[in-house]
């Protein structure tokens, strides 16, 4: 079964526009206008084998903050659609991921419940940089997609770097964790019912 979603938001202030393909090759075209977000999103699809066709538009010339975290609500979105019932996921998964001198620590749970949460220490410029949209895009695409995502930077470094581990990191454990375990067919749960993990 193919597990694919398109989904469209429009508001005053962003158009954003995503199909996905869970299983796919980590092939990506991407237009948000930001080319920086656009790499993000790029590194996001491909270590992930995610396909993704992403076309946004925003009010960057006031702030790229719409634009960004309005992009993660659309593309978390998709991920709940796509996966639908949740049948055979893997459900959690973890992953180290290095980015030269940035050592940064990932685990998800694809669990219905929402949550996001980041800690790094000693990188005051990241911290500023990242809180600025970015935190708001993931903390956006873990509440749209239903899932609990937890960073940890091990090892801090630039902050270009740092933000290539953390969308790097996400889209491995992503990957892990939506991967189908044949052993199952129902969504990873005791609670016993349909598409509701716990």
């Amino acid at each position: 079964m193919r597990r694919h979603a398109e989904v469209t938001r429009k508001t005053s202030e962003t158009n954003v526009s995503i199909a996905l393909d869970i299983d796919g090759r980590g092939q990506v075209t991407v237009s948000t206008g930001y080319p920086f977000f656009d790499h993000m999103l790029t590194l996001f699809g491909y270590h992930g084998y995610f396909d993704l066709d992403i076309e946004a538009q925003g009010d960057i010339e006031i702030d790229e903050h719409h634009l960004v975290e309005d992009v993660g609500l659309v593309l978390g979105t998709a991920f709940a659609k796509a996966l639908g019932m949740k049948g055979g996921i893997r459900r959690y998964a973890s992953a180290l991921v290095p980015m030269d001198e940035v050592l940064v620590a990932c685990a998800i749970d694809i669990s219905s419940r929402p949550f996001f949460g980041i800690e790094v220490r000693n990188a005051p410029d990241f911290e500023r940089r990242f809180a600025e949209c970015f935190r708001d895009f993931f903390r956006s695409f873990c509440v749209n997609a239903g899932i609990t995502l937890h960073l940890n930077v091990v090892s801090a470094g630039g902050w270009h770097h740092l933000l290539e581990a953390i969308f790097k990191a996400s889209a491995v454990v992503l990957d892990q964790a939506t991967t189908i375990d044949t052993r199952r067919s129902e969504a990873p749960s005791t609670k016993g019912q349909p598409g509701e993990t716990g």
